[in-house]
């Protein structure tokens, strides 16, 4: 008796857009800790300008990438896992999705393989689109 073959992936597709000027918001000192319960201290690193001043297009982007891939795990209900969903600069500065702990569980167990993000700025708007291939979860006998 044959085995059935194994459903393809489903592509899956997530996308954010973040208005750069709600960001200025989350700078100032009486926001408290906000922005450090949504971007890492690798991320906030990778969100300065020359100078040094934090740069709001780059973290509007980091925060509607972390949006877009959370969108990849279908868990509707359950609460973004910010600091566990971490996006860096990969090779040749493109963005990369790294997921430990709990993103990385939501990751699995939605059966995603590899995931891509894209992010753009413009008109004073960042936008994200994160793409990932989703295998049916194995059926244990």
């Amino acid at each position: 008796m044959t085995q059935p073959s194994p459903a393809p992936p489903t592509p899956r597709i997530g996308v954010d857009l973040v208005p750069i000027a709600r960001v200025p918001a989350l700078l100032v000192p009486e926001s408290g800790p906000a922005l450090h319960r949504m971007l890492t201290a690798r991320e906030l690193s990778l969100c300065r300008t020359a100078d040094g001043a934090p740069d709001a297009a780059g973290i509007a982007g980091r925060l509607a990438a972390k949006e877009a891939v959370f969108k990849l795990f279908a868990a509707t209900g359950q609460p973004l896992p910010w600091l566990s969903t971490e996006i860096l600069r990969g090779p040749g500065g493109r963005p990369e999705v790294r997921l430990c702990g709990r993103a990385a569980d939501l990751a699995e167990r939605a059966g995603l393989g590899p995931i891509d993000v894209s992010i753009s700025h413009d008109g004073g708007f960042a936008i994200a689109v994160a793409a990932a291939a989703a295998h049916a979860p194995e059926h244990q006998a």
